[in-house]
């Protein structure tokens, strides 16, 4: 399998990969490490900010790289993986320029910061299931859908 082949589910596992780890370990770290609220809350905004880039261009990869090829596994709208690629890319960019910028500016912070939380699970959901939906092995050209084979 080449480059080709790999690199969308590479960029699937990268974009929920990411999100894994910067909502459940990095920022719940951040929060428990530093002394402060705000500091922990501004470094935290600045890791949310960078998953918002790195799940945009993810999905942009796997929005270019959907179309099928010899060896390289599919991404159609029947198999809904791509209905769940651009939700999740809207998610990301809803949170950086909608939701981040009132949070940062303590406008209803509870509000905010629970849309905020929505927001980002709603974006992990859909990648899990681009990830998940891009390594079933039957979505796989070229391999046998027998078990016993």
């Amino acid at each position: 399998m080449d480059w080709k082949a790999r690199a969308p589910v590479l960029a699937a596992g990268l974009w929920w990969g990411s999100l894994t780890a910067i909502g459940f370990l990095a920022v719940p770290l951040v929060f428990a490490t530093l002394s402060s609220p705000a500091q922990a809350g501004m470094v935290a905004a600045k890791l949310f900010s960078g998953q918002t880039w790195v799940g945009v261009c993810c999905g942009l990869l796997l929005l270019m790289l959907s179309g099928a090829a010899e060896e390289r596994p599919s991404m159609d709208w029947g198999q809904g993986a791509l209905m769940y690629v651009l939700p999740g890319m809207l998610l990301a960019l809803l949170q950086e320029f909608a939701i981040a910028p009132r949070i940062v500016l303590r406008q209803d912070l509870a509000f905010w910061h629970s849309m905020g939380t929505g927001a980002y699970a709603a974006q992990w959901l859909c990648a899990l299931v681009v990830f998940w939906k891009m390594t079933n092995k039957d979505r796989h050209p070229g391999e046998s859908r027998d078990p016993g084979v």
